[in-house]
């Protein structure tokens, strides 16, 4: 069978094929070399890397017989699973645009975001599913399906042979360019409506070749991914960069701060990120000294400020820990900057330096020009991993780029 998915029908095809690049087609690479490693745990439910593949064309397959064509945008709302991880690497391999939209979101921002996208289809946990069925018949939208049922139907393709087959062989897979779109990310949208960044495969894969390097990611990590994956540090920093290496990820429904510590000590785990939200009632937990959590030996933060008091505690507590303080933002896929185990002691409250990816200037904003070192200013970037614009909003995309800087 082929393991990428796409159906060769000529040597050009085939050699055209090894020259394109996707995150789905580079997931299909990884699975071919690691085949029976364990790719991805959840739950009771375990996926080696060919499981996990096949798993990706078996969604891919049902989002085309939800009538999703390439270029349609496809929107999906839940809490951490295994299916929700799948889906947004079925949707590469199917050409579609995944849009992951807040569990927590209801009424009108809700509304806003499916009316924004124009997403064709919404795949929701069950335990939405009223919620969001009422919004989108409001905005139009019929195809509403519960991941309960993309996972139902995923495992019997992958316990039926020729099911299996047949969804390899529906079409040809995998054929997105690096320049097409790959996923809408949703701005928090503070001052304003939310806007969705456009990031394309291109940008995916550098932003995770340069997450790699800063982070000092390898196989042997044994990462903990408790935090929501419609995040981008989550889905783009902490879970597909792994899986391009080969690694084994647990992936955890919803940060439970007891939970998180029994599996650190029970499972060995060796890298874990958290928001500082959480990070801060984990300092505080009687939980912790209760536990063994000498196995851990990357710690990263990130998506808000980490009280200086915490982090200094925690480090004076176990130094064995290196800790990575990770700066980003939606429009850069996000890893932006990274301040290293090492640098910590000098600037504990720095954003640390550019990733390997980025190029990263301070300017006056009033006149664009480069500020001293020390002096306060506006930061700009230039990276292959940068998004490539504001969907349906050409205006706020030519606002926010000056001479290719964002």
């Amino acid at each position: 069978m082929n393991t990428t998915g796409l159906r060769s029908s000529s040597v050009e095809e085939e050699i055209r094929t090894s020259q394109r690049n996707s995150v789905s087609l580079q997931l299909a690479r990884v699975a071919a070399t690691q085949r029976d490693n364990i790719a991805l745990k959840y739950q009771d439910r375990s996926w080696t890397y060919t499981a996990l593949n096949q798993a990706i064309t078996a969604a891919a397959a049902q989002l085309r017989g939800l009538g999703l064509q390439a270029g349609d945008r496809l929107a999906v709302m839940g809490k951490n699973s295994d299916t929700f991880l799948i889906l947004f690497f079925a949707a590469s391999r199917a050409g579609v645009v995944h849009v992951p939209i807040n569990f927590a979101l209801t009424g009108p921002e809700l509304q806003y975001l499916i009316d924004d996208s124009a997403a064709a289809t919404i795949i929701v946990d069950d335990e939405y599913e009223g919620t969001v069925r009422g919004i989108a018949e409001s905005s139009g939208l019929d195809n509403v399906v519960k991941i309960s049922q993309i996972l139902e139907d995923i495992e019997l393709v992958l316990a039926d042979d020729q099911a299996l087959e047949d969804a390899f062989a529906l079409e040809p897979w995998d054929t997105a360019e690096e320049a097409d779109l790959a996923q809408l990310l949703y701005t928090s949208g503070t001052t304003s409506a939310p806007k969705g960044a456009m990031l394309t495969q291109r940008a995916l894969l550098a932003h995770y070749n340069g997450t790699i390097q800063s982070l000092d990611m390898t196989a042997d990590d044994n990462p903990l991914v408790p935090m929501p994956l419609y995040h981008s540090a989550a889905m783009h920093v902490f879970s597909a960069p792994y899986l391009m290496l080969g690694a084994t990820i647990r992936l955890m429904r919803i940060p439970d701060i007891p939970e998180i510590l029994r599996r650190i000590e029970e499972e060995q785990i060796g890298s874990l990120f958290l928001a500082p939200t959480v990070w801060v009632p984990l300092s505080q937990h009687p939980d912790l000294e209760k536990r063994d959590l000498s196995s851990l030996q990357k710690a990263q933060y990130g998506a808000s400020i980490m009280p200086v008091t915490v982090l200094q505690r925690l480090r004076e507590e176990y130094p064995k820990i290196g800790f990575y303080n990770c700066f980003g933002q939606s429009e850069m896929a996000p890893l932006c900057t990274v301040l290293r185990p090492e640098e910590h002691d000098e600037r504990p409250a720095s954003a640390g330096r550019p990733v390997v990816t980025v190029q990263l200037r301070v300017v006056d904003p009033s006149t664009g020009e480069e500020v001293d070192i020390g002096t306060p200013g506006e930061v700009q970037y230039r990276s292959p991993q940068l998004f490539s614009g504001y969907w349906n909003k050409p205006e706020h995309t030519a606002e926010a780029f000056m001479d290719g800087w964002f």
